[in-house]
């Protein structure tokens, strides 16, 4: 079995959940008049003095760290519980009170039994581990992000639980905060031993989802989960799904069977599990699964106690709400008449078969309700924007903490249906051939009177609390006179107060880290520890899509090359051929008139690609043989674009 440590590296685009920098300060902005007076009428919304969610949160703890801080190898703090003792208090007038409370519950930590034979360990990364007692060992569902937070886990659980060997890995879904973890509870040495299930597809899309757009998501993944703020009251304050994601080491464990079907039955350690997919919910390849033992049933992330995003502000492809929905009656259908603990890999769990049943349909009507009110709308004609602006939960919904936008938004949800069906474009042709932003600004500014009659006119607003309205009117200056500190410092005021009215974590983030950035400038991110940069887990087909999206059509003008490779050990060809500016490749192929023919092992090339060897270190070596020019090869290698990973996002 092959083990591969650091998987997503710099150079293939990290999985986005791995862009977690920490930059110290954050913004010192006190609350307006309006943003107190929104947050204290939120508290007239909910009912905050039900607490069951506290008492769920908390039932069944059986121990935590004495000091919740998780450190790696160098003593480095990688996962800090501490940075969110603020949370202990009441909600500040620089945070919306709903966000505050599900803060709170996300801070509840530790090792805790779900029913006899079934532990999670909750608070140690962004997501849930879970554990399950076979007959010999620990089946360990979803082994965290990192292998720091996971190794600290199973320690945990060993201490109190009794020490037992870990026999099997169930990956719920292909997100890396749901696998990352692996080799932090197998050793590499002994991983041929233990057996590894996930999804159909999971092998695909766990590498696969944030490459091609790998540099802008891990960007826009640094906002989205706020990891540049200062935590605290006027800062990060959570993410809705969990606090925030460790910084430790990503590793990933190939799995060695998939499940391909609904209403597969495996016994796994003596464990009988019953499975139910649900590919293209909340993952490309994602299942859920039923204990019929335990009467327990893992709903994986196809159901949290928020609304999940049907579209993820970090970037990825917008999710069918419909089928999400239709995936949540089929478990109530499959599993719902016997079920007496529901158990997923965020959050707490529920209990009582009524319980899990009201949930249930909760979660189900929500992603039904934004799915079917959109194009109600939109077949009306109103476009995305007027429904973002429309939608309204029914009150059913609305009062449930459950379905409240602590991750996703209805907002942002909504748009994402109208884009699932109808794509950007909401067939105003004023829309078709827009300008780009810095030349419709500068003229929307020399149209308003100057950059300095906009500013006066948004301090005015921004004096009456119309945050919303200033950030779009003073972007445009922004945009059409990035040097402007005052337009600079009122879009980042709007933005701050934007921030802490946000009842969305990634809405706050987004808010408060475009604030700072303004105010500061784009700081260097650093993300979890790297090692080598391994691209084992690639397949040749995405290695070769990459090359193309990487490659610079103007450096690339005018230039043809035909280019073979023939992998020995694992018996593969490719054809490479370079023309107009593109790369093709095509699988199975030789082409007769090729500038160069290569003969390599599979980690020959991600040693060449990675930089860990030269070219002609391979072929001194005899990993590498070649037919023709190899120049045409390191040709097209230098017409690569190389991507900053920090290019603006709030100026131009």
């Amino acid at each position: 079995m092959r083990v591969y440590r650091h998987v997503f590296s710099a150079v293939f685009a990290a999985s986005s959940f791995l862009a977690v920098p920490y930059v110290a300060g954050a913004a010192t902005d006190k609350a307006e008049p309006a943003t107190i007076a929104a947050n204290k009428a939120m508290l007239g919304k909910l009912n905050f003095a039900d607490r069951q969610d506290f008492e769920d949160a908390t039932r069944g703890l059986i121990a935590t760290l004495e000091t919740p801080i998780i450190r790696d190898a160098e003593d480095k703090a990688i996962w800090d519980q501490t940075k969110y003792d603020f949370l202990k208090g009441e909600a500040p007038d620089t945070a919306n009170p709903s966000l505050w409370r599900q803060g709170q519950l996300n801070t509840i930590n530790g090792l805790f039994e779900v029913t006899e034979g079934i532990y999670q360990i909750r608070g140690f990364d962004l997501s849930n581990m879970t554990l399950v007692r076979g007959d010999t060992g620990w089946i360990i569902i979803d082994p965290l992000l990192t292998e720091e937070t996971a190794r600290a886990g199973l320690k945990l659980a060993n201490e109190h639980l009794g020490e037992l060997p870990v026999v099997a890995l169930i990956y719920t879904h292909s997100h890396v905060d749901h696998f990352g973890g692996a080799l932090g509870v197998v050793d590499p040495e002994t991983a041929g031993n233990v057996k590894v299930i996930a999804p159909e597809g999971f092998k695909e899309h766990a590498v696969a989802e944030n490459v091609m757009a790998g540099s802008v998501m891990t960007r826009r993944a640094s906002y989205m989960f706020g990891n540049g703020l200062e935590k605290g009251p006027k800062g990060q304050i959570g993410t809705g799904l969990g606090q925030t994601t460790s910084a430790g080491t990503v590793t990933y464990l190939p799995p060695t069977e998939f499940v391909v079907e609904t209403g597969t039955e495996l016994v796994v350690d003596g464990v009988p599990i019953v499975f139910q997919m649900a590919n293209g919910s909340e993952a490309p390849s994602e299942f859920m699964f039923y204990f019929p033992k335990h009467k327990a049933l893992c709903l994986s992330e196809v159901t949290s106690h928020v609304m999940h995003n049907l579209y993820t502000l970090r970037g990825a492809k917008v999710r069918n709400a419909l089928d999400w929905s239709k995936y949540i009656n089929e478990s109530i259908q499959l599993f719902g008449g016997d079920v007496e603990v529901a158990f997923a890999s965020h959050h707490w769990p529920t209990w009582g078969n009524e319980g899990v049943e009201d949930f249930l349909k909760g979660q189900r009507d929500v992603y039904r309700f934004i799915h079917d009110e959109t194009l109600r709308m939109a077949n009306q004609g109103y476009t995305a924007r007027e429904i973002a602006n429309l939608i309204k939960l029914p009150d059913g919904l609305a009062q449930r903490f459950a379905t409240r936008g602590y991750y996703g938004s209805l907002k942002h949800n909504a748009e994402a249906v109208y884009n699932f069906y109808l794509g950007w474009f909401d067939g105003n042709p004023a829309k078709l051939d827009r300008l780009a932003p810095a030349q419709s600004s500068a003229r929307y500014v020399e149209f308003m009177g100057g950059a300095d009659a906009v500013l006066d006119k948004a301090k005015l607003a921004f004096d009456k609390g119309e945050f919303r309205w200033v950030a779009e009117v003073v972007n445009h200056v922004v945009f059409a006179e990035p040097e402007n500190k005052a337009a600079r410092e009122l879009q980042a005021a709007a933005l701050t107060q934007l921030g802490y009215v946000a009842e969305s974590g990634p809405w706050r983030n987004f808010y408060l880290t475009a604030a700072k950035e303004l105010r500061e400038g784009i700081k260097p991110i650093h993300g979890p520890k790297a090692g080598p940069h391994v691209v084992s887990a690639m397949s040749l087909e995405m290695f070769f899509d990459y090359l193309g999206v990487r490659l610079n059509p103007e450096k690339a003008k005018g230039l043809e090359a035909r280019i073979n490779f023939n992998f020995s050990d694992i018996e593969e060809r490719y054809a490479l051929e370079l023309k107009n500016g593109v790369l093709n490749h095509t699988a199975g192929v030789t082409l007769d008139d090729a500038n160069v023919s290569f003969t390599m092992t599979r980690g020959a090339l991600n040693a060449l690609a990675l930089k860990q060897k030269t070219f002609f270190e391979l072929v001194r070596t005899d990993e590498m043989a070649y037919e023709g020019n190899p120049l045409a090869f390191g040709a097209i290698m230098s017409m690569m674009d190389e991507y900053d990973p920090l290019f603006p996002i709030v100026s131009p």
